[in-house]
């Protein structure tokens, strides 16, 4: 076996046929088989790079249906590859063949190396070798030991968005060497954390490889989200801390399996949108050399440029059969070889794109429904890109679970007052059904989230009307300008204690909407500790401490983290908040009360105590109202085809500027009621219990949930344990 780290000139013994499947470079233990696709080649030459950066360059003489294949022996682990692809540049006529360009693998599982400004990576004619990354054959074997997925039903789930290197730059339980990678994530810290917190999933934000944008390199800026993939199969190589060639392959497959082993599934937040080649003026990295009218969506009338539905220069071909062949390889490859259960698909819509419009039942969805690995398991769309009718919200096929940007509007819009929420408010509070139901899912197909990665942090949302994105070199124009936020009276930082008070509870008050909706919760990373971008929108290009999660907050904002938990728990013990199946609002018969009806599984009251009428509906300036929730009602057997019973609780949301009276409901609802969790409290604990028909106060700008205390089955609140 020849040592690729001790090369000096490279020089394979032997070339045989190899095969043409699989794709990529696939080490068997004596040597590697190497396969690229190309239609529109003439010639390919497989490029095997030694460590001083000598080249050896070997033709691909077999041809199986478009794809160019070789199998060399003695080449394994850690030797550097790329492609040199021999056909016609013709721009205006959408091809864009340059051997002048060494190419990187589409199906390469590891890349080392950087991407320089090199006038060579977008110049025709120019060897860009030295100044681009390069594949590495890895080796595929790695002891996963007694690694199992958790496969945790929706209902079940809390899902944490996170970023590999913003999540442990600071953290100092996590040695400084780790900080910022995979082993990093992988820190019992890391993962006695959330386990505390009481998530279930981290989503993270992308680890394919991607490459960062000239134009951010130019301003001393960084692609810090990573939403700019090229290697659909490749961790990215810079979250590794091991600096060897392919360690990031072994690095990522630790942390999954140290995350499993604490209960927490991963879930990748994929870009199969579009890739960081950009447009015409883009770099040729990977596939505009390999194959531009394949891989790549190209204007009509003028196929030198490009389609673009993504706002990032780019779309990717999804019409074309090879291309959705990547796509399905790669999430297999994901779900079989690194044990991730689930994937957040980026501007989703784009991949419903047939011809124009999107089209729920496109070929990528059919793939997806068929596939044995894929379709089992978690499926979230982000349901909008930036094309015409791209805001697909509820409207993705019934496999698949999505960012509900609904909720997250209505969410913000309701607590910061705005008039005429409470039909949708409710609504959302109980799962959309209206835009789930008919297409046969679950509450759990909604992803409900107040924040993201992709506007302002929860601190920032109550703190901040305007945006502040001066830091990102484009004099603010770039991000989000309607935001649905409030400052509360201030912008920005400030020392004044009513508007800081205020603040803190508005941050409660969505955390706890958040935790006790019916639906998928999801949580952004350090929200749960008062992180803050100091009204940084859009912080893509931010790799600092700006947008790196600030661990002191956990001591500094400990009540806030304190109170997060108990609402999550809150959720996690009673499945009258994390429910399989809608509620279908019918008395029904309870065991306790001798035949008689029960109340309903859910009930919407006024103020007053009295049930909710169409005009309190349309109320436009209506900002309280209660809910009880039945927990001798819920209508869907457990795991075991048991009954599933719970406590009964009462939310009270008053949204007012000022303390609202809420009457508790008569004795068919309870004759008592305790503090479950109270929003105007820093850590939502307030031992208080009430008998019907007492008359609560709930301070402005406050939820309050009472649990019902008169049955034989209550149990001791939640932050009484914390």
């Amino acid at each position: 076996m020849v040592a690729p780290d001790a090369l000096g000139e490279v020089a394979p013994l032997g070339v045989w046929p190899g095969t043409a499947y699989p794709l990529g470079a696939t080490y068997d233990g004596a040597g590697t088989n190497f396969s690229l696709f190309s239609e529109v080649a003439e010639r390919v030459e497989l490029c095997l790079i030694g460590r001083d950066g000598a080249e050896v360059r070997i033709p691909l003489e077999e041809v199986d249906g478009y794809v160019w294949h070789a199998y060399v022996p003695t080449i394994g682990p850690g030797q550097r590859y790329g492609f040199r692809v021999h056909g016609p540049f013709e721009p205006e006529r959408g091809l864009r063949c340059d051997p002048s360009k060494l190419l990187l693998d589409p199906y390469g599982k590891a890349f080392t190396g950087e991407f320089g400004n090199d006038p060579s990576l977008y110049t025709p004619g120019r060897d860009s070798l030295g100044h681009t990354m390069t594949g590495v054959v890895i080796n595929p074997y790695f002891d996963w030991a007694d690694d199992r997925a958790p496969r945790r039903p929706y209902h079940e789930t809390v899902i944490y968005e996170a970023h590999v290197k913003g999540m442990t730059m600071t953290h100092p339980q996590v040695p400084p060497e780790l900080r910022g990678t995979y082993a990093g994530m992988a820190h019992p810290a890391i993962v006695e954390h959330l386990v505390g917190l009481g998530v279930t999933a981290v989503e993270l934000m992308p680890v394919h490889q991607f490459v960062h944008d000239r134009l951010l390199l130019d301003k001393g800026l960084r692609n810090y989200w990573g939403y700019n993939s090229f290697g659909y199969l490749a961790p990215h190589h810079e979250y590794a801390a091991d600096p060897r060639a392919g360690a990031a392959v072994t690095e990522f497959k630790a942390m999954v399996r140290a995350l499993h082993a604490g209960g927490i599934e991963v879930i990748l937040d994929v870009v199969y949108n579009h890739t960081g080649e950009g447009n015409h003026l883009g770099p040729t990295l990977c596939l505009r050399g390999i194959d531009n009218a394949a891989y790549y969506r190209l204007a009509q009338d003028d196929p030198q440029h490009y389609v673009d539905y993504t706002g990032t220069g780019n779309s990717l071909n999804v019409r074309h059969p090879h291309t959705l062949q990547l796509i399905m390889d790669s999430l297999r490859y994901w779900v079989l070889e690194m044990h991730v259960d689930g994937f957040r698909f980026d501007l989703a819509a784009t991949l419903a794109r047939e011809l124009h419009d999107v089209d729920r039942l496109s070929t990528f969805f059919d793939l997806v429904q068929q596939d044995p690995v894929v379709s089992q398991v978690k499926l979230i769309a982000e349901p909008w890109d930036v094309g015409e009718g791209g805001y697909q919200v509820g409207n993705f096929p019934s496999l698949w679970t999505e960012w509900n940007g609904k909720y997250r509007d209505t969410v913000r819009d309701y607590w910061r007052g705005e008039p005429a929420t409470l039909g949708e408010f409710a609504s959302r509070l109980t799962g959309s059904s209206d835009l789930y139901e008919a297409t046969g899912r679950r509450p759990g197909a909604s992803i409900n989230f107040v924040t993201a990665h992709d506007g302002f942090t929860l601190r920032d949302l109550v703190s901040y009307n305007d945006k502040h994105n001066q830091d990102n070199g484009e004099d603010n124009r770039d991000g989000e300008n309607y935001n649905r936020s409030w400052n509360c009276g201030v912008e920005g930082p400030t020392d004044d204690p009513g508007v800081l008070a205020l603040r803190d509870r508005q941050t409660r008050n969505m955390i706890a909407t958040l935790a006790l909706s019916q639906g998928t919760p999801m949580l952004l990373h350090g929200d749960e500790m008062g992180r803050t971008q100091l009204g940084n929108n859009n912080a893509y290009c931010q790799d600092s401490p700006l947008s790196w999660v600030d661990w002191s907050l956990a001591q500094k904002n400990s009540d806030l983290l304190r109170f997060t938990r108990a609402a999550l728990a809150l959720r996690t013990e009673h499945p009258v908040f994390r429910r399989r199946r809608f509620f279908d609002g019918r008395p029904g018969a309870d065991d306790d009360r001798d035949g008689r009806l029960d109340a309903p599984d859910i009930a919407w009251l006024t103020p007053s105590g009295a049930e909710m009428t169409a005009a309190d509906w349309d109320s436009g300036f209506g900002r309280s109202l209660a809910v009880f929730l039945n927990g001798s009602r819920i209508n869907e057997p457990g795991p075991r085809g048991e009954r599933i019973r719970d406590d009964s609780f009462l939310l009270c949301f008053n949204a007012h500027d000022s303390p609202i009276e809420f009457t508790l409901p008569g004795p068919d609802f309870g004759t008592r009621w305790s503090v479950a969790l109270d929003c105007s409290t820093p850590t939502g604990h307030a031992p208080i219990d009430f008998d019907t028909p007492a008359v609560v106060e709930v301070p402005d700008r406050c939820l309050l949930v009472l649990r019902r205390t008169d049955r034989h089955d209550a149990r001791e609140p939640t932050w009484a344990r914390m």
